[in-house]
């Protein structure tokens, strides 16, 4: 396979090259053209990477899109994305990947490209002003890693440039978590308000909003004290819809606090009344455990607001309702808890989960490990 390079202008040549496929009527090899602005080196480079690419295999015809115009077809033709997911992913292509790159021909996205547009996005703010958080940038970094994947699989790329950049180290942020004493002050100063069962759940269980928010009265046993989660409600710009766990531990059965038990049989017996009273008839399995006031599901995120005006109006420990599940982890591993209790517990794919979210409360124990052994070792331990 051979190619040549002539001028076309001051600072343009053009390349033509023999391609790796043979024409099926001719059987001669196909020629294409390339045109490369700068140095006529630059030209040879670009020569001799294009005969390369050919040899190997991983050749490309030639195309013209540009990275924003191939993250518009990826988003459109991308159908296994949850709807949910579907939204973040156009968040990270609107505002962190088309502002940046998107002007840039996909064939000559490079790893430096992808290196400079992690600098920027570290020095540049969101939407509301603030720094973008590393998170927010290793999402970006994935998305954009998983469009030129399915790139390079149909063939519009060579190679995946963002596997040649890692992404920055994320800086995960100090989790919000209630004491013991705030735990308790949450459910006293609460208690007569419309969210105190939910908050109640939240804090006995460790569910998700989302999980709450799905939760039927059929998968709540009070004799036995237990509650199934089967199912969590999740809020897109196209509506609501059920949807079930991400693995097979999401789906799980939690044992109820007693504490828990007594609020949700009030709850319950007053909801029933209230029913009654309405002509609405009595409880169904179906039926929502926590209704919004005005019918149907609360969307998970007004669930969210409304908790976080119940915390200004009472003075509460500024926290956002995640916190709930937060402090009920907490409280489970300062009890003593192994790491693989607390995950089924949390309903996580794997203790891996656990401790990265929770590594450092678990670390905190080890110093009253090493006072345990060091008393057996001496021989001034609890004897058996």
């Amino acid at each position: 396979m051979t190619g040549n390079i002539t001028r076309r202008g001051s600072h343009s040549w053009r390349i033509k090259y023999e391609a790796g496929e043979r024409d099926p009527k001719t059987g001669k090899r196909q020629t294409k053209f390339a045109t490369v602005r700068g140095t006529k080196k630059a030209a040879q480079m670009e020569l001799t990477r294009l005969l390369a690419a050919i040899n190997s295999g991983t050749a490309v015809n030639p195309t013209d899109l540009t990275v924003a115009e191939y993250m518009q077809e990826f988003l459109r033709n991308n159908r296994d994305l949850t709807p949910k997911t579907a939204e973040r992913y156009a968040q990270s292509v609107t505002f962190q990947i088309v502002p940046h790159l998107g002007s840039i021909p996909l064939q000559r996205l490079r790893p430096a490209h992808i290196e400079e547009w992690h600098a920027t996005l570290m020095r540049s703010r969101g939407q509301r002003g603030r720094p973008l958080s590393t998170h927010t940038i290793a999402h970006a970094h994935r998305v954009l890693h998983r469009a030129l994947q399915r790139a390079v699989k149909l063939e519009f790329v060579g190679r995946n440039v963002a596997s040649a950049v890692s992404p920055p180290k994320i800086v995960a942020p100090e989790i919000e978590i209630l004491s013991a004493d705030q735990m308790a002050e949450f459910l006293n100063r609460t208690a007569g308000h419309a969210l105190h069962p939910f908050i109640a759940m939240a804090l006995g269980t460790g569910m998700r909003r989302g999980e709450c928010c799905a939760l039927p009265w059929g998968a709540l046993d009070l004799d036995a004290g237990v509650v199934r989660v089967e199912s969590s409600l999740e809020q897109t710009k196209a509506g609501l819809r059920l949807k079930p766990p991400k693995s097979r531990y999401g789906r799980r059965t939690i044992s109820l606090p007693a504490n828990v038990v007594e609020i949700m049989r009030e709850y319950r017996r007053k909801q029933l009344e209230l029913r009654l009273a309405l002509g609405l008839g009595r409880l169904s399995a179906d039926d929502y455990v926590f209704p919004h006031p005005e019918g149907g599901p609360w969307r998970p995120d007004a669930l969210s607001s409304a908790f976080s005006r119940l915390v200004h109006a009472l003075k509460l420990p500024r926290v956002r309702l995640h916190a709930l599940r937060h402090s009920h982890a907490s409280a489970l591993i300062s009890a003593g808890l192994d790491v693989v209790s607390v995950s089924r517990r949390l309903g996580h794919g794997s203790a891996n989960i656990t401790l990265g979210v929770y590594g450092h409360l678990f670390a905190s124990k080890d110093a009253a490990a090493a006072d345990a052994i060091d008393a057996a070792m001496r021989g001034t331990g609890p004897k058996p």
